[in-house]
Formats: C-alpha cells, sequence, structure tokens
C-alpha cells in the first residue's frame, strides 16, 4: 500500500487543499510524507491572489510550518526544496516523482489559467504519462470550504478491458486499510450517446445496434459480479452496479448514488504531449466532478485507453 506520499505546495491555501487527504493517508496507512516546493523562474509576485514564494530561505520556512502546524507528532515529514530555478514546474514535479521515489502523490487541481488546466491537462498529463506514481487529485471548490477528506466508498469505474482491472488490487488494499466500500461499475452507450462508428451503425440498424447494447448491459452485470467472490473472500464489502449513457456522466452520477468518497480511474500511461488524455474519459471525469480522483498509470499500450 502507499508508504510513501509526496505533497507539491506553491504556498497558496488553494494548493493546501492537498493536506487533508495527506494527514487522513499517512495516518491510516502510516506512510511518511514528502512535502515539495519547486522555485520558479520568471515567477509572478503573487498565484492565487497570495503572496508567490520565490526563494529558497522562504520556501524552506514555510515547508517547516506547514509541516509543524498541518500533521500529528509521529510521522515521518520530510521537506524538500528544489532551490533551483526551473521554467516547467510540471516537469519538475515529474521529475522529482522519480527522484524521491514516492508510492502516491496528492495534488490540488487548480492553477492560473482555470480550476483545471494547470494540473489536470499538464501536471498529471507529465507526471502519468512520464512514470508510474498513482496521483490523487482533489478538487477545491471556488468559493465553498473544502469538506473533511475522507475514504469510506471507493467508486471504481471498470469497461472490461483486463488491463484496466489492475486498478482492483491496489483499491481494494485500500479499502481494506480504510475499512472502506468497493462500488464497482460500467457504462453501456445509449443509442444517442455512441459515438464514431457505432453511432452510424446505430443510425442505419437502430434496433440491431439497441439489442446489441442490452445484451452488452446483461455480460457486463455478469462481469462485475464475478469480480465480488473474491473480494467478498478477503473480508471486503463490494457492491456493483450497471450504467447506461454517457460514460463520463454515467460514472459521476453513479459515484454520488453510491455516496463515493473518492473515484479511482486506471488510465494507460502514453508518450507524447497530450497523449495521456487521448480518447480517455478521465480528463472529462476530471474536469468536471468534485470527488477526489485517485489516477492509477497503467502499462503503455499502443491504442486505445
Amino acid at each position: 500500500m502507499f508508504k510513501h506520499l509526496l505533497i507539491p505546495l506553491d504556498g497558496s491555501r488553494l494548493a493546501e487543499s492537498a493536506l487533508a487527504p495527506a494527514v487522513y493517508l499517512a495516518q491510516t496507512l502510516n506512510a511518511a510524507v514528502t512535502l515539495l516546493h519547486i522555485i520558479e523562474q520568471d515567477a509572478p509576485r503573487q498565484v492565487h491572489r497570495e503572496p508567490h514564494l520565490t526563494g529558497p530561505v522562504e520556501a524552506q520556512q514555510y515547508l517547516d510550518a506547514v509541516a509543524g502546524r498541518t500533521f500529528p507528532p509521529g510521522l515521518t515529514i520530510k521537506r524538500h526544496v528544489h532551490s533551483d530555478q526551473v521554467a516547467d514546474v510540471a516537469r519538475s514535479i515529474a521529475r522529482h516523482a522519480d527522484e524521491l521515489a514516492p508510492d502516491l502523490i496528492v495534488m490540488c487541481a487548480h492553477g492560473r489559467s482555470g480550476p483545471r488546466d494547470w494540473l489536470v491537462g499538464n501536471i498529471a498529463q507529465q507526471i502519468i504519462g512520464m512514470g508510474t506514481t498513482p496521483v490523487l487529485l482533489v478538487r477545491s471548490p471556488q468559493g465553498a470550504a473544502l469538506p473533511a477528506f475522507s475514504c469510506r466508498t471507493l467508486a471504481v469505474p471498470l469497461d472490461g478491458d483486463p488491463a484496466h482491472e489492475q486498478v482492483l488490487p491496489i483499491a481494494a488494499a485500500l479499502a481494506a486499510c480504510c475499512g472502506a466500500r468497493l462500488h464497482l461499475l460500467m457504462v453501456i452507450p445509449t443509442l444517442d450517446t455512441l459515438s464514431g462508428e457505432k453511432a452510424a451503425a446505430a443510425m442505419l440498424m437502430p434496433q440491431t445496434m439497441n439489442a446489441l447494447l442490452e445484451l452488452n448491459q446483461q455480460n457486463a452485470d455478469e462481469y462485475l459480479r464475478g469480480h465480488l467472490p473474491p473480494l467478498h473472500g478477503a473480508g471486503l464489502t463490494a457492491t456493483t452496479e450497471v450504467v447506461r449513457g454517457d460514460p463520463a456522466t454515467g460514472i459521476m452520477e453513479a459515484a454520488k448514488r453510491a455516496a463515493a468518497d473518492v473515484i479511482v480511474l486506471g488510465t494507460h500511461r502514453k508518450a507524447g504531449l497530450g497523449a495521456f488524455w487521448a480518447g480517455s474519459v478521465a480528463p472529462k471525469v476530471a474536469g468536471r466532478t468534485t470527488l477526489p480522483l485517485l489516477l492509477m498509470p497503467l502499462p503503455k499500450a499502443k491504442t486505445g485507453d
């Protein structure tokens, strides 16, 4: 399970939204924590309307203060300031993930160009695209206090791809440590939510395609239920749900019905800028849900996600 958490901080209260999940997980999993700050080249004077940390001394003092006021005694809390100025903070964090070897990165999805662009479109892409470290994204609602982090129910979307089933052991281990319930779900499209060639086929043969989707729904129910015996045998509480409609919308609505605290998604690592998101439901969910999103990098694949 996760034994070393990396928490990148830029000095803002928004970035500090990642601290509550970090405290919860560090205590629950008895994990060490490394607080990281990157000195940005030509940094703006303010970030998120707050003074920006531009020097290594004030950055070190800031991390020391965060460690002292946030984490209870008995936990291992390290601080790391990258004092050499860098132009690409996202890439630097990705490189530090390799250097410091955490097994989970906890970050707030925020940024200067919008609530999701800085992290979801850049840092998470690079970390998962270049490495193998899972990332827990925490969304900080604008104008609202961040709810207390808990881990009582994990929503785990699957799509029948054996590669994506690799998230199950991690989700199950986390559920066991937290005493959480697993909610396995799968989304089957409706005729009006099909895309590409399948949408064209539905227009030509709607009855045939509808019958095929109904069969897929039955198969999905059997597929999900097939995962229950080993989970129940391990003493875990696990439920299943098959949803019809758009994948991202279906995942979010199912997670809400299940009162999920975290959505666990597997996504393939792909080379090339922007390839991490290509054809993936992950950015659509990340951009629209307020729930924490645990992204699990999977082995590289030539096609699909």
